[in-house]
Order: C-alpha cells, then structure tokens, then sequence
C-alpha cells in the first residue's frame, strides 16, 4: 500500500483488530490517529511509497529479579502497550533511512557499516551494530526507509533504547528474513548495545521488548539464556500495571548503579567465583563474619538479595503458569521489599533529603491496604532504582483513585496506567 490507501486502511477501521489486541478496546480510537499521524510523518519526508509496511515493538517492565542478570541470575520481566511504531518500505539502494519524531534522521550506508568510539551511544551506532549483528547471524541486509514514533517515555525503566535496537531487527526481519525468531534478534540488540554502541548491557531489556507478555529468563549462560513464557493474562483479570514517575534527579547516580555489580562480585570473588550465581550459598552463610572484614555487610545484604531473588522468580513464574494471582502479588511485594532493604536502591545516599520513590511507594501501599477492592495489590522500586520509578499492580477499578493521589504530588501525569501486552516485536500490517 502506499501512504493514501495505508491511512484509509487504518481509518476505515480495517487494522482496529490488531489495535484492540496490543493496546486495549478503550484505546483504539486514540491509536488509530497515532498510526495515521506517523504516516502522515513518512509521507511528508519520503512521499507515498508503494509498499509500505506498519511495525510495533513494546517497551517493556521489570517485574522480579532487580538487579541480578550481571551476575547471571534470573529475571521476570514483561512487556507494556507503550510502543514504538514504524512506517517504513524496502529499498534497493543499500541506505538504511530512519527519522525518529523529534530526532535528527539517521543515514546508514551498509557497505560502510564499522565499529566507531566516536559513534558510541548515538542511534546511528544502533542501526550499524543491529544490521552487523544480523548479517553474522546469517540474515540478508537491504536498505529501508523509516518514520518512527514513540511513546516509552525516556528515564522511565521501560527501556526505550532496546525497544529501538529491537524496531530495527523486526523490520530487517519482516522485508528480508521472516524466519529469524524473536530471541534471535533480542541477542543482536544486546550486541549492538555492547559493541557498536559501547554499553556494557545484559539482555533482559530486548529480551522483554522482542518476545512480549510475561517473560522469565534465567542468565545461568547468558550467551544462551533459558526463555520462558508464563501463559497468564493479567490484565484478563482486572489488573492495571501503573508507572509512576516521581521525577527523582538521575544526575551523578553512576556510582551507585555501578557498586551493586561490583559489590556483588566481590561476594563471588571471595567465595572463588566470577559471579554469584556460580557461588555457593551455603558456603557463603558459612564465611560470614571473614566477608564482613573484606567485602563489608551492604554487599553481604546484596548478596542476599541476589540468591533470595532467583528462588523469587522461579516462585512467581510457577505462580503465574497457575493462575494464582495471590502468590504472584506475594512475591512482588517480597521482591520490592527485599531491594529496598538488601539492594538498598531506593535512594541515594549522596542525597537523603529526597526520597521520592520511597515516598511514592509508601502513598501506595496505603492506598492499595484501604481501596475497596478484594483483590490482592503490589507495589514495588522499579528498574535500576535510586530515582526515577515505581510500579504498582493494581485493581483497575481503583487505578483512577491511585492517579488522583500521586499526581498532584509528582506532577501532573506522572502516572500511567498501563497494561501487560501479550504481543512482542510485530509487523503489524
């Protein structure tokens, strides 16, 4: 289709199957405008085109497992129905031609594709490591034009960056190489990130956005992560997912997303390992009072965390694959409670006078323990922690209350309520 027929396509209602499946019934008519809107954006850079193609990749919500995949551990995550959507078509001239709303466009010519420092943590770097990546893999690489827009508000810990890496392999897929899965191509995004972008990442964050619903990945091998998709829809059973934005200054948190892997490792180290999960529990109970002198306790109380959270995990994935929703909101709630107080990546302690998230989780929890609802809530930090957000499962009934409360004290529109899509990295049309 070119750019005229693809937005009556879309007006006429013709794609309002597809629209009700990734964002929800009461959204259709909102997204509708949205697809129409970024067709309009390729339309105005590139004209009509003739064979246009419609694209959606979710970003995605850590659920359990905060903070482990750096030590090989296991990790429930999901994705949302925030997304990036793209417009783009095949072209025959070996260019890859990307304009993201509200980014300068993105030129890359494939016979030139290099690692470049210079390059580093620019989305051009992302569209070079993902089509290198691909091609290593085996895949045919050709030139394509694209107009993409995003909702996965950046700082948030919904992972905006992976969810591009991930736009990028699911079109190279779907005009050149459908049969590459989904896991596949989360892998190229990591080694995108880590080698032409030149961030160290793991890959639960493109794992999350490429494969979709609920997913429990356990690192053991992180080259060859075990991927497991519990079969549980929880926004079937009355449940909105809230984010919270309390707007916590991320400035000159470096140091402190960086001591929870090193202080982990240093745990490992004296116990003879690389990485906690390869340690020995027991033995580590056992050298206690020896690792208070070298390591010092809060990366005793890290460590905790870390082995407290895989046996988490593999509790809440058996929770979810049984339908019991109790048991799952117990262990968010335990899986929070245990980053707050063993992770300790609530706040900063370069400034305790702000304390946002912590803040915002206690406003909740009250909340939650007083709605009138009989079903069972949680909340809990959210992503990497220290600023930024919390995550609240709640009634959806009772998530407009939980709005009424948080805004007017983080700012208007500081929480989204959202919902827990099924679907991952799709061509939509």
């Amino acid at each position: 289709m070119n750019t005229y027929a693809l937005k009556a396509h879309v007006f006429e209602g013709k794609l309002d199957e597809v629209l009700t499946a990734l964002y929800g019934a009461k959204n259709v008519e909102v997204q509708r405008a949205r697809y129409i809107s970024a067709i309009e954006g390729y339309e105005e850079l590139y004209g009509e085109g003739k064979d246009l193609r419609l694209f959606s990749v979710p970003g995605r919500s850590e659920i359990s497992g905060n903070h482990t995949d750096h030590n090989h551990g296991k990790v429930l995550a999901a994705s949302i129905d925030l997304d990036i959507i793209a417009v783009a078509e095949a072209t025959d001239d070996g260019v890859i031609c990307i304009k993201s709303e509200g980014f300068p466009e993105d030129r890359v010519k494939i016979a030139d594709i290099k690692v470049d420092p210079d390059k580093f943590f620019t989305s051009y770097a992302v569209i070079e490591g993902m089509c290198d990546g691909m091609a290593k893999a085996g895949c045919t690489i050709g030139g394509f034009r694209a107009y993409t827009t995003s909702n996965v508000f950046k700082g948030s810990g919904l992972s905006s960056s992976a969810a591009f890496e991930v736009m990028v392999g699911n079109i190279i897929r779907t005009l050149y190489n459908n049969e590459i899965s989904d896991i596949e191509i989360a892998k190229i995004a990591q080694y995108s990130e880590n080698v032409f972008f030149g961030k160290p990442c793991g890959l639960m964050d493109q794992m999350a956005c490429a494969v979709g619903g609920f997913i429990a990945i356990d690192f053991a091998d992180p080259k060859n992560p075990i991927v497991e998709k519990p079969s549980f829809d929880l926004s079937g059973m009355g449940y909105s997912l809230c984010i919270v934005d309390t707007h916590g200054n991320h400035a000159d948190l470096n140091d402190d997303y960086a001591s929870v892997p090193a202080e982990m490792k240093a745990v490992a180290a004296a116990l003879g390992t690389a990485v906690l999960r390869d340690a020995d529990e027991k033995k580590f109970m056992e050298i206690l009072p020896t690792l208070r002198e070298t390591v010092g306790d809060r990366a005793i109380l890290r460590a905790l965390h870390f082995f407290a959270e895989n046996r988490r995990v593999e509790a809440q994935t058996a929770a979810l694959q049984a339908g019991d929703v109790a048991a799952f909101m117990a262990g968010v709630r335990a899986s929070g409670n245990s980053s707050f107080k063993y992770l300790q990546n609530v706040y900063t302690t370069k400034n305790v006078s702000e304390q946002g998230l912590s803040l915002a989780l206690a406003l909740t929890e009250a909340y939650l323990a007083d709605c009138d609802s009989d079903k069972p809530s949680a909340c809990r930090v959210h992503g990497g922690g220290f600023a930024g957000t919390i995550q609240a499962f709640v009634p959806t009934e009772a998530a407009d209350g939980l709005v009424a409360l948080l805004d007017p004290i983080f700012g208007e529109g500081a929480t989204h309520i959202l919902m827990i899509r099924q679907q991952g990295a799709i061509c939509t049309l």
